[in-house]
């Protein structure tokens, strides 16, 4: 099975992006991504008010070098390209709290030099919860890439089906007790969490095929 890394970006979320006025479509990026970048920059060791100025000046970038990164599809995975931007947004903010300058983001130079990329600021600076960025990045992208699907996945089946797999499988009860507080038959609740996870499954590859 394919990692999320191998699959190749998907240029349509790209495209669409690109429409400033298409508002549907920021609105889903925004709601996919914004929690990503928020959990990335408080694990970073930011404080909750930094980490949202993180967000801000991360979707304001992306807006802002979107065209130079659809030219340029060699610069690898959506995925990686956000988490470079992020990344340099936190820097800013260490340097804002460590009182110096905030220099002109890197991830706004869409030619710079790959050597000057491994040796970003946020590199340099200490994190005070011994976290490693990427890491973090990984496990909140899947996560981000879950609750996305979930929320898809709500909206086309029956509230009742969706309610019968949120108890199973996100919260953990047994069928059995699961039947009998929503009064209804055992293979009912065993077809609800077959039909949900295999729905499930399905939205999350097809996100992770837009990165």
């Amino acid at each position: 099975m394919e990692s999320p890394d191998s699959i190749p970006t998907h240029w349509t979320l790209i495209h669409r992006l690109r429409d400033w006025d298409d508002q549907e479509s920021w609105r889903e990026f925004f709601d996919t991504y914004w929690r990503l970048i928020y959990s990335a920059a408080l694990k970073a060791g930011l404080t909750e008010t930094q980490a949202l100025e993180v967000v801000q000046e991360t979707v304001i970038t992306v807006a802002k070098g979107l065209k130079q990164f659809e030219s340029d599809p060699a610069r690898g995975s959506f995925k990686g390209w956000l988490l470079h931007t992020t990344r340099w947004k936190i820097a800013d903010q260490f340097r804002k709290r460590q009182g110096a300058p905030t220099a002109r983001s890197r991830s706004d130079e869409v030619g710079s030099d790959t050597h000057e990329r491994k040796t970003s600021t946020v590199d340099r600076i200490p994190d005070p919860n011994g976290l490693v960025l990427e890491a973090v990045w990984d496990t909140e992208w899947e996560e981000t890439l879950k609750a996305a699907a979930l929320q898809r996945v709500k909206a086309k089946v029956d509230p009742l089906e969706y309610q019968i797999f949120d108890l199973c499988v996100l919260r953990s009860n047994a069928p059995k007790t699961v039947a009998a507080k929503l009064g209804v038959k055992p293979w009912k609740v065993y077809f609800a969490q077959r039909r949900v996870g295999r729905l499930l499954q399905r939205e999350v590859r097809k996100l992770e095929s837009q990165q």
